[in-house]
């Protein structure tokens, strides 16, 4: 189960808004961490099913070997232009490799939603393609944060550093 948001109550999303807006965007940014303990960070397409966040992962990428190697991830998924606009959710876990590595299409079960979601979302699909190269991750948040600075009411949107 996720840890309860603490801070920022008054901005943060009820389950119900952190689930539609996960639902309705398409990208996200995960941080993995190095072996040297710095960050590396990049954008991948995701689906969320309510409770996990699944990703379509490079096999060979620099993520997928750091992942291996640490499965601490962070992932945040945002939108918004000006500051009154400004939304998004952080999660926070371990990614979980679910299903061959790299993905064929052999039957794994659990996979058949995400896929369904992703092939849909993503390229208007039914099923989707594999190509040999990409594998699925999952993660099921241990903290999640969210924010929507629409619900400040009257935030301008050009924004002060200085208070001013």
């Amino acid at each position: 189960m996720a840890a309860v948001q603490r801070r920022g109550r008054r901005i943060m999303m009820t389950d119900a808004e952190r689930d539609a807006f996960l639902a309705e965007q398409r990208t996200c940014r995960v941080a993995t961490v190095a072996p040297d303990g710095h960050p590396h960070v990049g954008a991948l397409w995701y689906a969320w099913d309510g409770t996990s966040l699944w990703l379509y992962s490079i096999t060979r990428s620099l993520r997928w070997t750091q992942l291996r190697k640490d499965p601490r991830i962070a992932v945040v998924v945002d939108a918004g232009e000006s500051y009154g606009e400004l939304r998004g959710v952080e999660l926070r876990g371990k990614a979980v490799p679910v299903g061959e590595s790299p993905r064929t299409g052999e039957p794994c079960p659990e996979l058949d939603a995400p896929e369904r979601q992703f092939a849909r979302k993503n390229f208007g699909l039914e099923e989707l393609p594999h190509d040999g190269r990409h594998a699925w991750l999952r993660l099921t948040p241990e903290a999640i944060v969210s924010w929507d600075f629409r619900k400040l009411g009257g935030t301008s949107g050009n924004f002060s550093p200085s208070g001013v």
